[in-house]
This record gives C-alpha cells, structure tokens and sequence, in this order.
C-alpha cells in the first residue's frame, strides 16, 4: 500500500500545477517566517487579522472590475500596511487600528459585493486557499518577497533587531524608525496577502508564524533565529506537501499540523538557558555609536 502511495505521489509531481505548487511554498519558505519574525518582535499580531479583512475588499474590488482579485487583494494589503504604519506611534499602537481597519474594510467589502452583484461566496472561496491554483503571479510575488525580505534582515539587521527590541532605543540609537516600520508593516501585509492563496486566510499562520516561533527558541541572535525560521520553514512546507499529496489531504491543515507538530517538539527541548536575541541586540549598540 505504501509502495502504491508513492508512486502516485511520483506521478503527481510531474503535474504542473504540483510543481507550481511546490515551487510556491519552497519561496513561501524563504521570506514568510522572516515575516513571521517581525510580527511576533513587534508584537503586531492583529496586523494579520486586520489584512485578512483588506484582502477581501480587494478580491472583491477585483471581482466586480475584472482585474486579478489576487493581486487586487496585495495592492490593497500594501496600502493598508502604509496607511496603519503612522498610527503605530499613537498611545494605543496598532490594535486600536487594526481593529478600526478590520471593521472598515469588511463592511467595505460586503458593499462592494452588493453593489456589484458579485456572489459573495465566491468572494469568500478565495480566502479558503487553492495552492495548486497557483499562478506565474503569484510565484512573481512569492518570488519578490524571497528576494528582497531576507537582503531587508542582512542590510539593516542591527536596525532591524533594535527595533524588534525596543522602539525608543531603537530612535536614540538614530535608526529612523519611521522609515523602517512603514516598510516593515508594507512587508507583512504584503506576504500574508501573499500566502492567502497557499493555505487560505486562516491557515497563514502555517507560513509565518510558527517558524517564527520555533526559531525564537532554537536561536540566539536574530540572525540566527531568522536562520531557523527559514530552515523550518522549507522542512514544514515541503513535508507537509508531500505527506499531504501521499494522504491524499488538504495541503493548508496538513501544514499547520506539521508546523504546529515542530513547534510543539521544539518547546520539549529543555531550556538551555541561553541568552536570547534581544540582549544580543542591546549589547550591540554601544559598538555602532
């Protein structure tokens, strides 16, 4: 039966839109836990929820024009992450936004809908995930966050890990934070727009965070925990792939499963007691200034 299982899984990976597939999530795996690393430093965890929402109202903006309701749903994500990025220097930080925005942009979307005449449901369908629907577009976009998150890390890394750490150390440091957490906000809402279509809206946890979780304990500096993110990344999503392609199962809970399974493992791991990336950070700053 096993031997029967794999064959079929050989003969699935010579599907092109497995390959497509697969492709995705391996470029998923290089930038999305990077993200997921930035929401859990900068404790933005509404930020996903938030884009959830945005992401709608742009599938719908481009269900009722007929532009690509994916690429709609990142262009309105992007934004959204400008737009919110000032309100991050308020007294009561981004949840008061996000929960504004998530508020605004559903109720935006469920007027779209009914003004257009658009079936909601199918609105709705996009949310839910379809990997092997993947297109060129979405391997560009994957592709683009691939590239340009991790060179984000390398170039600005002791920036970044400042601003991870503690946002007013981070200004008397003279990093210019409100260039930065713009672009960093721009980031994740463009990847969890990005990641809806292999796991579906409430599944992108799978692609982000928990990476980013295992990482936060196996590492001791940033560089090392985005390190890990990355390498447990790649690991969950191609096993996860193939053992969902082989159970004949949904690749989005397979993922989070998987990914939930290593996150789990890791906390096992007894505590080493090691200093963790934010001391790290702090102890950089004298030598740069």
């Amino acid at each position: 039966m096993t031997g029967l299982a794999t064959a079929d899984v050989g003969e699935l990976l010579r599907l092109v839109p497995v390959q497509r597939a697969g492709l995705a999530l391996l470029l998923a795996a290089v930038g999305l836990p990077i993200v997921g690393v930035v929401i859990v430093g900068l404790d933005i965890m509404p930020v996903r929820f938030a884009m959830m929402h945005v992401a709608l109202l742009g599938i719908a903006v481009g269900l009722w024009t007929g532009l690509d309701p994916m690429l709609c749903a990142l262009g309105a994500c992007a934004l959204a992450g400008t737009g919110v990025a000032p309100l991050a220097r308020s007294p009561d930080g981004l949840s008061a936004a996000m929960s504004l925005l998530m508020s605004l942009a559903i109720a935006a979307a469920l007027l779209v809908l009914s003004l257009s005449g658009v079936n909601a449901a199918g609105a709705f369908a996009l949310l839910w995930g379809s990997i092997l629907s993947v297109g060129e577009a979405d391997l560009w976009v994957l592709g683009i966050l691939a590239a340009v998150v991790p060179l984000l890390f390398r170039w600005r890394r002791r920036d970044v890990a400042l601003l991870l750490y503690d946002r007013e150390l981070a200004v008397a440091a003279g990093v210019r934070v409100n260039v930065l957490t713009p672009l960093l906000l721009v980031l994740v809402s463009v990847a969890v727009a990005g990641a809806i279509k292999l796991t579906g809206a409430l599944l992108v946890d799978a692609l982000t965070l928990l990476p980013a979780l295992a990482a936060r304990r196996l590492g001791t500096s940033l560089g090392s925990i985005t390190a890990w993110a990355v390498g447990i990344g790649v690991v969950v999503n191609l096993s996860g792939f193939l053992l969902a392609l082989w159970l004949d199962l949904p690749p989005g809970p397979v993922l989070v499963l998987t990914a939930g399974a290593v996150v789990l493992v890791v906390r096992l791991i007894p505590d080493r007691r090691i200093g963790s990336w934010r001391t790290s950070a702090s102890v950089s700053l004298p030598s740069s200034h």
